[in-house]
Order: structure tokens, then C-alpha cells, then sequence
């Protein structure tokens, strides 16, 4: 009998292209994508709102997270997308549909933007990329996104995604780089049938 997530995974998950970006699958044989996955999970301000389970520290720890996160994809519970230049293929970020449940057909969304690529709307692009992916392919019904309170950059990419404001959920999530305390989370989310924002393209330099 086949496995209620084996029935949703696709291998490999596709090349998203819009909004001058590129979205391809995280090659954890590639050394400029492991030195990426470190520089995005050491930067201050991702450890500022982002703890994760197992600390990454230097490269070996970013291969084993970016393992996790493809046999995430294997076993149709995920898809992680490396956020890349749609010109010069420079790598911007990371944007991930993680947690997935196919039974009620719900997942979250998690995304970082490395130090030299903000102020360009790249988190903005490239969730309205991936969540058009989610919906129209991945046969998503429904987008979670929550963040730490008092986060407001993910505050404004969220309501300019078209995922509204639904609550604030005590005690959510772990305190900065602590496991023994707990914050309060902000829950945005979109709807498949909810209508679908046109982000502004980045302007292309003159």
C-alpha cells in the first residue's frame, strides 16, 4: 500500500522562475550552497527570531540540516528552495514549505534572506512564487505563517503576500537561542481560494 506522503512527494521538485528570481532545489554537494545554508543560519538577525532544534555552527552541521530538509522533500513532508538571482544566479536566500499535512492539506512557510540582499522585496517575490507553487501543484489548501511578536519586516511581507493577520498564539515558539523559554507568535495565513498578490518586480539597475 502506498504511504500517504509517498503518494505526494515528487522527485525532484521542480525550478521555480518568476519575478526575476530563480527557485532550484539546495545541493548539499555543492560547497558555495553549504557555505550559503551557514552564512543564512549564523546571521544575527535570523538568530534573532529563529531557533532551531540543532544549532548550525559550521559546515558539517549545515550538510545535516540540509539532509533533513531533503528527505523532508523525499518523503513529500517538505520542499526547500535555494532563492537565486533569475540573472547573475547569485544566491539570495531560502524560502521552504515545511510541515506538511496532506490530510487537511495545510503546511508552513519559513524563509531567510542573506545580510546583502535585503531591501529588495526578495522574501516578498519568492514567497508569492512558492506559494503559487504550493497551491496550484503541490495541492495545497492551506499556508501557515507565523513569526516571533514584535517582527515586523515579516509582518509587512506577510499582509503584502496576501496572508492576513489570524491571531497571536501565546508561548509558540522557543525564545531566542533558548529551549527552556517560549514567545509569543504572530499566525498569518493564505487560502488557496484567497486571491493572489502581484508583487512589485525588482526594478532592474540603469
Amino acid at each position: 500500500m502506498t504511504g500517504l506522503y509517498e503518494s505526494h512527494a515528487s522527485h525532484p521538485f521542480p525550478e521555480l522562475h518568476g519575478y526575476g528570481l530563480r527557485l532550484r532545489p539546495w545541493d548539499v554537494a555543492a560547497g558555495a550552497d553549504v557555505e550559503a545554508w551557514l552564512r543564512g543560519y549564523s546571521d544575527p538577525e535570523f538568530k534573532r527570531w529563529n531557533t532551531p532544534l540543532k544549532p548550525v555552527e559550521d559546515r558539517h552541521g549545515a550538510r545535516e540540516s540540509m539532509r533533513a530538509r531533503a528527505r523532508a522533500a523525499e518523503e513529500g513532508a517538505g520542499a526547500s528552495f535555494c532563492v537565486t538571482d533569475a540573472d547573475s544566479g547569485a544566491t539570495l536566500g531560502h524560502i521552504g514549505i515545511n510541515d506538511v499535512d496532506h490530510v487537511i492539506r495545510v503546511a508552513r512557510v519559513g524563509y531567510w534572506v542573506l545580510p546583502e540582499a535585503r531591501g529588495r522585496q526578495v522574501a516578498t517575490r519568492a514567497l508569492t512564487l512558492a506559494a503559487r507553487w504550493a497551491f496550484d501543484e503541490f495541492g495545497l489548501h492551506r499556508l501557515e505563517l507565523g513569526h516571533g511578536l514584535g517582527h515586523d519586516a515579516s509582518c509587512r511581507i506577510a499582509e503584502r503576500c496576501g496572508f492576513p493577520y489570524e491571531g497571536t498564539l501565546r508561548g509558540a515558539m522557543f525564545e531566542a537561542g533558548r529551549h527552556d523559554a517560549f514567545r509569543d507568535l504572530h499566525l498569518h495565513a493564505r487560502l488557496a481560494t484567497d486571491p493572489e498578490p502581484t508583487p512589485k518586480q525588482e526594478p532592474k539597475p540603469k
